[in-house]
C-alpha cells in the first residue's frame, strides 16, 4: 500500500509517486506534519524537535510548563481556532453558547484501498481501487461534540495527494461552522516564491511570482465563482528553481465558488498553506446528527521544477478528474456562430454556415445565444428555455445540419434570469435578491437562486424538453455575471451564511443531472470566457472556453498561464477574424487547445479557405500528440521579451511539435532553441527540410532557427519524428 502506519511511533507515511507526506500523532493527541516533499521511507520521527522550548515562553501550553509542546510553534496538521494557535487555522466553530474556542484532537483512523467520492461535490477519482489508498483520521472536540474526519488519498503512480474533510455534529446542540479549510499544509522553511494566476475578463490567468515574506499572502474570490481575477491555484517554488529543476509544490482547489488560498510565514521561517472557502462568505448551521463536507485540494510535489509540476497536473486531471465519453473520445472540430452572427441569425443563415464549414472539414456547428424565448438582444428571455419559433425551427435545423454530416451544438446560460422573461414574471422571488434593496444589474441579467431545489428542477425540466426533442451533440454552458444581493426568501436568517455554498451545490446538482441524463453530449463550460476555469467545472465539462479574447498574441499569456495547472485538452481555443495577425498565427496558437473557429465562413477568401483546410489537417495530424503529449514551456511570455515557444512531446518520446511566435522581431538575431523531453539516444527527422538530428543535439546544442521567416507577430512550427 502507498500508506503505511507505524503503530509504535504513531506515524503515517503517505507515498504518492516520488513524493511523501509524513504526519503523526504527537503530544496531547495533536496531529503534526513531519515531512512533505521528496519520497522517503521513514516512519520514525521520534528525535524530531522543531523548536527550542525557550523560544515558546509566551505561547500557551497544555501542561503549565514553558519547556513543552506549544500549539503556536508546532506544525499542526489541522489546527483549531481559539485554543492556542494564533496562526491561520483550519476550522472555527461557534458553539451554541456563543464562543469560538475549538480543540480537535486525534481519536482514531482507518486505511483502505481506493478513493471515496464527496457527496454533492466534484472530486478526483481512482479508476481502480488499486490505483490509490485512502487514510481517514478522525479527530474530536469534546465540548461541541464535533467529529472531524480528515480524508487523504495518495495515488500510487503519480505525485498527487488529495485532501478534504467532513464534520459531523455528534453533540446534543447545534453549532455554526464559521471557517472550514479543505486542507492545511506545513513546510519547515520559507525560501519560496508564490505563483498565482491573476487577471480580468479578456485577460485571464496571467503569471505572477512573488517571494514569501513574514506575513500572509493570499488569493481570494468574493464573486460566488472562482472568477477571472484569481484562479483557485497557487504554487510554491523554492529559490533557485527553474522550469525543469527545483522543489515545487502545487495546490489546486476543486471548487467553483468563493474561496481563499494563502501562505503564512511565522517567526521561525515556517510556512503554512491553507485552502478553503472564503470565510467572509461562509457559515453553516450544523444540527445534531448532520454532516458537512468540504471540497478537496489536489497537492502535487516534484523536485523537477514548475514544468514537471504542470505535467503532473495535466496527466492527473486528464486521467482522474475529467469523466465521460470525451475523456478519451476524439473531440469534434467546431465552428461557433457567436462572432459570425451574434443575435442576427435564422435557420437559413446557420445552414449556410454549416455548408461552408463542411467544405472546410469542420465537424460541428454550434448555435450560440439567441435561439430561445424572444431573444434578439441581451435584455430578455434568460430563464425561458423554449425555442424562439418565429426565428428558427430547431428540429428542422438540427436535421439539416446532421444531413450535411456535421454535429450540432447549442448554447445555454442556466443559472441566469432576465427581468423581461416569463420565468421572472411567474417567480420574481426566484432570483437572488435582498428585500428592500435595488437590484445591481450586470449585463442586463440577474442570477437565479440555485440554492432552491424548485429552481434547479424547473431549469432541468426546461432543458430536458429541448435536449430530448432532437439530437443535440454539444452544450455550451455559460455564466456571464457574478453574484450580488446574495439573499434568499427560502432560507431562514440564521442560514443566510450558507447561501454562497448552497448556490454552488445547486449548480453542481444541475450539471450532474444534465450530464447523467445526456452522457453523449459534449459539455463545454464558459463564464464570460474563462471566469470559471477551475477543476470543479472540469469534473462536469472536459473543456472550458479559455477566454473571450481570441486575439492570438493576447492568447499567448492566457494559454501559457492556463497551462501551469490545466491540460491542453481542457483549453477552449478558436480562430477568429482578429485583424492583428494572419490566419497562420491564429491557427498555430489555437492548435494548442481544443481548436475551433469563431467566424462567418461565408466571408472567407479562397486563400483563407485553403489555409483553414491546412489547419484542419494539422488538427487531425497532431491531435494525439497535443492531447496526450507532455507540454514543455520552452520560452514563456514571462521570460521572453520578443518571442515565445512551446513543445509537445509524445509519451513514448518518438514525436515532438515545436511552435514559436515572434512578438517583436530583431533583424539578424541568432536564435537557437533547445528542445526538452526527447530521448538523447534517438534520432529525429525535421519536417521542414528532412534533416536528421539526435535527441541529444536538439536538447543540448539546440535547433538553429536564426533564419526562420518570422517577423513581427509571425509563427513557425517544426515537427520531429523518430527515424
Amino acid at each position: 500500500m502507498s500508506i503505511i502506519y507505524n503503530e509504535s511511533t504513531r506515524t503515517f507515511n503517505l507515498t504518492a509517486g516520488d513524493s511523501s507526506l509524513c504526519i503523526g500523532v504527537f503530544s496531547h493527541e495533536y496531529l503534526v506534519t513531519y515531512h512533505y516533499g521528496k519520497k522517503i521511507p521513514d516512519t520514525d520521527f521520534s528525535s524530531y524537535e522543531y523548536y527550542s522550548p525557550r523560544t515558546a515562553s509566551f505561547n500557551p501550553t497544555r501542561d503549565g510548563s514553558t519547556n513543552c509542546f506549544t500549539m503556536d510553534t508546532y506544525p499542526l496538521e489541522y489546527p483549531s481556532f481559539g485554543t492556542g494557535d494564533y496562526r491561520r487555522t483550519g476550522i472555527r466553530i461557534r458553539a451554541a453558547e456563543g464562543n469560538t474556542a475549538t480543540d480537535f484532537r486525534y481519536s482514531s483512523h482507518r486505511i483502505y484501498k481506493g478513493k471515496p467520492s464527496i457527496p454533492g461535490l466534484p472530486a478526483t477519482y481512482a479508476n481502480t481501487d488499486d490505483e490509490a489508498d485512502t487514510l481517514e483520521i478522525t479527530m474530536t472536540d469534546t465540548v461541541t461534540g464535533g467529529e472531524l474526519c480528515l480524508v487523504y488519498t495518495a495515488f500510487n503512480s503519480i505525485n498527487a495527494i488529495t485532501k478534504s474533510a467532513y464534520l459531523k455534529n455528534c453533540g446534543s446542540k447545534p453549532f455554526v461552522i464559521e471557517d472550514f479549510c479543505s486542507s492545511v499544509t506545513n513546510l519547515s522553511s520559507c525560501d519560496f516564491s508564490m505563483i498565482n494566476l491573476y487577471g480580468k475578463h479578456n485577460s485571464e490567468r496571467n503569471f505572477s511570482k512573488n517571494p514569501l515574506t513574514h506575513n500572509r499572502q493570499s488569493i481570494i474570490s468574493r464573486r460566488g465563482a472562482s472568477g477571472h481575477e484569481q484562479n483557485p491555484f497557487i504554487a510554491l517554488v523554492r529559490d533557485g528553481s527553474t522550469e525543469e529543476t527545483g522543489d515545487t509544490y502545487g495546490f489546486s482547489f476543486v471548487y467553483s465558488g468563493s474561496y481563499e488560498m494563502g501562505c503564512d510565514v511565522d517567526y521561525y521561517d515556517s510556512t503554512r498553506i491553507t485552502v478553503g472557502f472564503n470565510p467572509e462568505q461562509f457559515s453553516w448551521l450544523l444540527s445534531p446528527g448532520e454532516v458537512f463536507y468540504t471540497p478537496e485540494t489536489v497537492h502535487v510535489y516534484t523536485d523537477k521544477g514548475l514544468g514537471e509540476m504542470s505535467r503532473i497536473y495535466h496527466r492527473f486531471y486528464s486521467s482522474n478528474l475529467i469523466r465521460g465519453r470525451y475523456k478519451t473520445e476524439k473531440r469534434p472540430l467546431l465552428i461557433n456562430s457567436w462572432e459570425a452572427a451574434y443575435f442576427d441569425f435564422d435557420e437559413e443563415k446557420l445552414v449556410s454556415f454549416a455548408r461552408e464549414a463542411k467544405d472546410l472539414g469542420i465537424e460541428m456547428l454550434v448555435m450560440d445565444d439567441g435561439w430561445f424565448g424572444h431573444r434578439d438582444n441581451d435584455r430578455s428571455s434568460l430563464g425561458d428555455w423554449f425555442v424562439y419559433e418565429s426565428k428558427i425551427n430547431l428540429q428542422s435545423l438540427v436535421r439539416r445540419v446532421h444531413g450535411l454530416g456535421l454535429k450540432f451544438g447549442i448554447w445555454y446560460e442556466p443559472e441566469m434570469i432576465s427581468e423581461d422573461s416569463l420565468l421572472y414574471k411567474a417567480h420574481p422571488g426566484w432570483c437572488l435578491h435582498v428585500d428592500g434593496r435595488e437590484h445591481c444589474e450586470c449585463r442586463h441579467q440577474y442570477v437565479l437562486d440555485m440554492s432552491r431545489p424548485e429552481v434547479v428542477d424547473n431549469i432541468f425540466e426546461q432543458m430536458c424538453s429541448v435536449l430530448s426533442s432532437c439530437e443535440i451533440d454539444y452544450l455550451k454552458w455559460d455564466f456571464n455575471r457574478n453574484l450580488t444581493e446574495v439573499g434568499s426568501t427560502a432560507l431562514s436568517p440564521e442560514r443566510h451564511g450558507e447561501l454562497y455554498h448552497r448556490f454552488m451545490l445547486g449548480t453542481y446538482d444541475l450539471m450532474d443531472r444534465i450530464t447523467t441524463a445526456y452522457p453523449h453530449i459534449l459539455l463545454e463550460n464558459c463564464s464570460g470566457g474563462g471566469g470559471r476555469f477551475d477543476p470543479g467545472m472540469l469534473y462536469y465539462s472536459p473543456q472550458i472556453w479559455a477566454s473571450d479574447n481570441t486575439d492570438p498574441i493576447e492568447r499567448l499569456a492566457i494559454q501559457f498561464g492556463t497551462s501551469i495547472c490545466y491540460p491542453a485538452s481542457s483549453m477552449g481555443a478558436h480562430v477568429s477574424f482578429c485583424q492583428r495577425t494572419g490566419f497562420d498565427v491564429k491557427g498555430d496558437v489555437a492548435l494548442w487547445g481544443t481548436f475551433g473557429y469563431e467566424l462567418d465562413p461565408t466571408r472567407l477568401t479562397e486563400a483563407d479557405k485553403a489555409l483553414i483546410k491546412e489547419q484542419v489537417a494539422d488538427y487531425h495530424r497532431y491531435y494525439d500528440l497535443i492531447r496526450y503529449g507532455d507540454l514543455y514551456r520552452l520560452i514563456p511570455p514571462w521570460d521572453g521579451e520578443r518571442r515565445v515557444a512551446w513543445e509537445f512531446v509524445s509519451p513514448d518520446r518518438s514525436k515532438a511539435l515545436i511552435t514559436t511566435v515572434t512578438t517583436r522581431y530583431v533583424t539578424m538575431e541568432r536564435f537557437f532553441l533547445r528542445l526538452r523531453g526527447l530521448d538523447p539516444n534517438k534520432s529525429y527527422r525535421n519536417s521542414i527540410d528532412g534533416k536528421i538530428f539526435s535527441g541529444a543535439f536538439l536538447m543540448y546544442s539546440g535547433l538553429n532557427l536564426s533564419f526562420m521567416p518570422c517577423g513581427d507577430m509571425q509563427s513557425y512550427k517544426v515537427y520531429f519524428e523518430e527515424v
